[in-house]
């Protein structure tokens, strides 16, 4: 097997009591195959519950589904890095389409928010993607270039930072990008990535766009897709567990 990440985006689901079961579910079908990672992205309140429930098994991290830039203050209803980070966090997600396009985030906020995951040590998985309008214009590739460079550019070198693509139209829709039309889009953010030394470890790419069960394997036999980001279908302990061990040629 290649190595490949498995990243489940909960949203506003399961919560700690929920979250205790739910790994119950998901490790009874055993050890994570040693190539393979899988990393929880729950809601703010359950980030601990899950950190205690993955503290023993190998290959499994816990991460945050937003943050905000400052470290600490008067920011009602704001998760800071450095909080994240001491309720178990080891990764953030930043740029989510739903936090994009539902709460209205900028791609400068974006920027802010990945200086702000990496002073604290966590690291970040920058969601970037069109709309289908987007899509139908050609306008692909501009628009996540331009995410690229507004949350990336002018960065050292040093960071590690993940990738996800999720184009926005294929979110929760039961729509999703052909294997190879995925495979297209990672290629061109690979090369952005490789042409400005963004980051010096392996970049990771991974795909978000209603993956699920019936579809995963396909996806994952694209070879740029380093792995997937996950939302409705990793709601489910078993479900869960059985996807990420889907077969991949």
């Amino acid at each position: 097997m290649r190595p490949l990440v498995f990243a489940g985006n909960w949203k506003m689901n399961v919560g700690p009591v929920e979250a205790r079961e739910y790994l119950r579910a998901f490790f009874a079908a055993g050890e994570i195959p040693h190539e393979r990672s899988v990393w929880f992205f729950p809601p703010a309140l359950t980030i601990e519950a899950v950190a205690q429930g993955i503290a023993s098994h190998r290959n499994v991290l816990v991460g945050a589904q937003d943050i905000y830039w400052e470290p600490k203050g008067a920011f009602t209803g704001a998760i800071s890095a450095p909080l994240a980070k001491q309720a178990g966090a080891r990764l953030t997600l930043i740029g989510h389409s739903e936090r994009r396009h539902v709460f209205g985030e900028t791609d400068e906020q974006t920027g802010k928010k990945v200086t702000a995951a990496i002073a604290a040590d966590l690291q970040p998985v920058l969601c970037v993607g069109e709309t289908l309008a987007q899509r139908e214009a050609g306008e692909t590739l501009s628009v996540v270039t331009r995410q690229l460079e507004a949350a990336l550019g002018g960065r050292d070198g040093k960071s590690r930072v993940t990738i996800a693509y999720e184009p926005v139209w294929a979110i929760g829709t039961g729509r999703n990008a052909t294997p190879k039309d995925a495979a297209d889009v990672h290629a061109a953010i690979r090369a952005w990535l490789k042409d400005r030394a963004v980051s010096a470890a392996p970049f990771v790419i991974l795909y978000g766009g209603s993956v699920n069960l019936k579809n995963a394997a396909e996806l994952l036999a694209e070879r740029e897709l380093d792995g997937v980001l996950v939302g409705g279908a990793s709601l489910e302990g078993r479900g869960w567990a059985q996807l990420v061990r889907t077969a991949v040629t």
